[in-house]
């Protein structure tokens, strides 16, 4: 069986200029921290990013968590997918000073393109947005009388998320929030790195409580508390 097991610096180096990644996480709960610090060290740059947020700038963060914020901060993302920027006075100054290329995106309709990504779909309807600048660009099509918004798959080259606990196979279980977007992430993307808070043996998670199988997960990091 393959040895999913790397450290973080290794994961990062998994992620290449100008590759589409995927970051789990809700105001940076959730978020593989360990990995995210590796990757804004390194030298990447051009990625293109969904995420829910961009966390909190440096000094700002709230127990220790800053989700994607390193690598706004250090210019490392052209094209970002998020549903708010709010948190983070960063992302938007780069948006406005148009140095960064921000859609964002309603955090229902975030989620919904990036299951259609993992799900082999080309997109969803949804009336969300019809009437706003989201429908600036966007094919509507009329379903029984009704607009709706085409919005388009999104599929990852990288997905990097957390697990609350993992075990050595790859089976993930998130604890509460932490869920989020990570099971879709996983299944939209070409490669899946999981860092793992706790790490278990294979059986130790109940089958009705993993919540992204192993078959989808390539690589396992063994993190932090955070």
């Amino acid at each position: 069986m393959k040895n999913k097991f790397i450290s973080a610096k290794e994961a990062a180096a998994m992620v290449k200029d100008g590759d589409f990644i995927m970051v789990g996480g809700f105001l940076g709960h959730g978020t593989p921290d360990s990995i995210m610090k590796e990757l804004a060290d390194s030298d990447v740059k051009d990625l293109t990013v969904a995420a829910n947020d961009t966390g909190f700038p440096e000094g700002a963060e709230k127990n220790g968590f800053r989700g994607c914020s390193e690598l706004i901060a250090r210019h490392k993302v052209k094209t970002l997918y998020a549903s708010h920027i709010g948190t983070n006075p960063e992302t938007g100054k780069q948006m406005s000073e148009g140095t960064m290329d921000v859609r964002l995106t309603p955090q229902g309709t975030l989620a919904e393109k990036i299951r259609a990504g993992g799900f082999g779909l080309g997109g969803v309807l949804t009336p969300t947005g019809i009437g706003t600048d989201v429908a600036e660009g966007k094919q509507v099509i009329n379903v029984d009388g009704k607009d709706y918004l085409l919005e388009t798959a999104l599929k990852g080259d990288v997905c990097l998320i957390k697990g609350s606990i993992v075990d050595k196979l790859g089976n993930v279980y998130y604890k509460g929030t932490t869920k989020n977007f990570c099971p879709l992430m996983a299944a939209a993307c070409k490669t899946v790195i999981v860092e793992a808070e706790k790490l278990v043996e294979p059986g130790e998670i109940a089958p009705e409580d993993v919540m992204t199988p192993f078959v989808l997960v390539d690589y396992i990091v063994v993190g932090g508390n955070n």
